[in-house]
C-alpha cells in the first residue's frame, strides 16, 4: 500500500454555534490542510498518481474555501464549519474528483492553528 500526502493552506472566517466559547464570535484562521491518498498499485512509471493531478484537485477545492465566510457556503449551511467538518468536506470533494478507481482519499487533516487540528479518516 502506498500513501501520498499533499499540503496546502487557505484563509477564511467562520462562526461556530453551541460551543459556549469565544468561537461563537466570527473569527478567522489560516488553515493548513493535509490530504492523503492511497492505493496498492503503481503505474508503469512507478507512481501511484501524479502529484500534479492531486495538487490541481486540491487547489480547486481550496478556491471554494479561500477568503470566504464559510458559514455562507451552501455546504456549511447544513453543518457547522468546524475543523472536523472542513476535513470531511475536503475529503469528500477530493474523492469526487479522483477518477482512478485504484486511488482513494485515506485521510484529511485541517489544522486551524499550529497546535490544533482535526483529522477525518476515511
Amino acid at each position: 500500500m502506498y500513501e501520498l500526502k499533499v499540503v496546502t493552506k487557505f484563509a477564511a472566517a467562520h462562526q461556530l454555534t453551541m460551543v459556549g466559547s469565544k468561537c461563537e464570535n466570527m473569527h478567522g484562521h489560516n488553515w493548513k490542510i493535509e490530504v492523503h491518498v492511497r492505493g496498492e498499485m503503481t503505474d508503469e512509471a512507478g507512481v501511484l498518481v501524479d502529484f500534479g493531478i492531486i495538487k490541481k484537485h486540491v487547489r480547486d477545492i481550496m478556491s471554494m474555501l479561500d477568503h470566504k465566510y464559510l458559514n455562507e457556503l451552501e455546504y456549511f449551511q447544513q453543518t457547522q464549519p468546524s475543523s472536523e467538518n472542513i476535513a470531511f468536506f475536503v475529503a469528500t470533494e477530493l474523492q469526487k474528483k479522483i477518477d482512478n478507481p485504484t486511488v482513494s482519499v485515506s485521510r484529511v487533516t485541517a489544522w486551524e492553528s499550529d497546535d490544533a487540528g482535526a483529522t477525518y479518516i476515511v
